[in-house]
């Protein structure tokens, strides 16, 4: 019999990761089917899920369709009233869906949720993907309760709330599976990084709501994919992020913002590359014209509302790097 939620796991050859964290999300997900679906891996990923868990419906994806693409493809088979999007480098813990499930099931206007996510390696502080919740300032960087840039904060319970969020993280994120196709899903286009903040955008246009529940929790390893000094993880968080204001700002709003940004974006470049190398400068210049490549497709998905006031904070970056806050 079907059952209202379908955890689903997206795998590119991380057998490793299965076999460690697999087990907890069978034993603490009862309420659950559960899927991984698979991005064509060359490890023995399929053969190991084949042999020893016979209760998890595998789905495989002809070829590596990356983090959006992969879900896209892989969720048309699945028929649940409720997504969780996990990543498969993730712990979860006794219970851990049903605060999430009862948001959902007690206010048909909130469609998406994630849980307090905390770091697998100091398990006492948050983690960088999501922390206590995504939120986005005027300049259209992402940041989240319990994380600003690279700053992280110790879990003391300050976030043990349950609050409207802009943006839900994409390694714990529930959402209604009808929302998710109205929206037609994630903008393949990103490959990775950042597509459930435009998701997210996408769906508060609309007039739904984005959740946090300190509820539940779970802990993330992170860098499963791609680690955080990976100058490929540069290039798709800038192009995606400028694809996303585009696509979702209002007029002349987006204009003004695009042209500071990119500003920004050069300052930035020229300190990565100082920091961390030329593949850091390189990838800033070619995120730029990506996002100009994009440009034609980025017009057409543009959408008919856009919310006018979008942002938590103001100047977060000036505030942070100069103001030390």
């Amino acid at each position: 019999m079907q059952k209202k939620l379908a955890v689903a796991i997206l795998n590119w050859n991380g057998r490793n990761w299965l076999e460690k964290f697999l087990p907890g999300v069978v034993q603490f997900s009862q309420n659950a089917d559960i899927y991984v679906i698979d991005n064509l891996s060359t490890d023995d990923s399929v053969e190991f899920l084949q042999k020893n868990f016979p209760t998890v419906y595998i789905i495989k994806n002809d070829k590596n369709y990356g983090f959006a693409g992969g879900y896209n493809e892989g969720l048309k088979a699945v028929k649940n009233e409720y997504y969780c999007l996990l990543n498969s480098d993730v712990e979860v813990t006794e219970n851990w869906t049903v605060p999430v499930l009862e948001l959902l099931e007690n206010n048909s206007s909130i469609s998406a949720v994630q849980p307090k996510i905390l770091s697998y390696h100091n398990k006492n502080y948050f983690e960088f993907a999501g922390a206590a919740g995504g939120l986005i300032d005027n300049l259209g960087y992402p940041y989240c309760r319990g994380r600003v840039f690279d700053d992280l904060e110790e879990d003391k319970g300050q976030y043990n709330d349950e609050t409207e969020i802009f943006w839900a993280s994409g390694c714990g994120f529930f959402i209604r599976s009808t929302d998710f196709w109205k929206q037609n899903g994630f903008d393949a286009r990103f490959f990775a990084h950042q597509e459930e903040i435009d998701l997210c955008w996408r769906l508060i246009n609309s007039g739904k709501k984005i959740y946090y529940t300190g509820k539940s929790k779970i802990y993330h390893v992170g860098g499963g994919t791609l680690n955080k000094q990976s100058a490929q993880k540069t290039y798709l968080n800038i192009r995606n992020n400028l694809s996303m204001m585009f696509k979702n700002l209002p007029f002349p709003q987006l204009i003004l913002l695009i042209f500071f940004r990119l500003c920004l974006d050069s300052v930035a470049g020229i300190y990565f590359g100082l920091k961390q190398g030329f593949p850091h400068l390189w990838a800033v210049i070619r995120a730029h014209f990506g996002f100009y490549t994009q440009l034609p497709g980025t017009w057409k998905l543009r959408q008919k509302y856009q919310k006018h006031q979008f942002y938590q904070s103001k100047w977060l970056i000036f505030k942070h790097f100069l103001g030390r806050r």
